[in-house]
């Protein structure tokens, strides 16, 4: 899966997406670090460990660089940006009986404008999975060449021993 580059500065408005949101209660807005440990029990539920690791950064950070889906008082998705590495964006995801609604172009959208506020001109889509949602969105381009990327050589967990 090649790295994504992404223009900030011809991004989608941020409003219409956040106003779709609310017309199906859901908030998107950034984690508080207060919140970690129900962010952390989602991302690890829904996606996995490795995942939870990866957005710890990002909701101790100040200002916090996790953006929430949030639909009464329950985190819904999530999509993590300046935590692996400087400007990059995710991990992201919504929960499987969420897909399909909007919730993740609402939580890139304002991710990409999150990583704007913060001085960036592009950001970095890294292992990106799904390009056409990306490209179709915001507009992202592939990296040459960018695959594996940061994600050579990760660590792997070994398998437990029986006792």
């Amino acid at each position: 899966m090649p790295d994504m580059l992404v223009q900030l500065l011809k991004l989608p408005p941020l409003e219409p997406c956040l106003e779709e949101m609310r017309s199906q209660d859901v908030v998107i807005r950034r984690a508080n670090p207060f919140e970690a440990t129900a962010v952390r029990e989602f991302v690890t539920t829904h996606f996995g460990t490795a995942w939870a690791d990866e957005v710890m950064p990002g909701l101790m950070s100040r200002p916090g660089t996790v953006a929430l889906a949030i639909r009464e008082g329950q985190i819904i998705g999530f999509a993590a940006f300046e935590c692996t590495r400087k400007a990059f964006f995710g991990p992201t995801g919504v929960a499987e009986a969420e897909r399909g609604k909007g919730i993740g172009k609402a939580l890139l959208v304002a991710s990409m404008w999150g990583l704007r506020e913060l001085g960036y001109v592009y950001g970095i889509i890294g292992g990106a999975g799904p390009t056409g949602f990306y490209e179709g969105v915001v507009g992202a381009a592939a990296i040459p060449d960018s695959s594996p990327g940061i994600y050579e050589h990760m660590l792997r967990s070994k398998p437990k021993a029986d006792a």
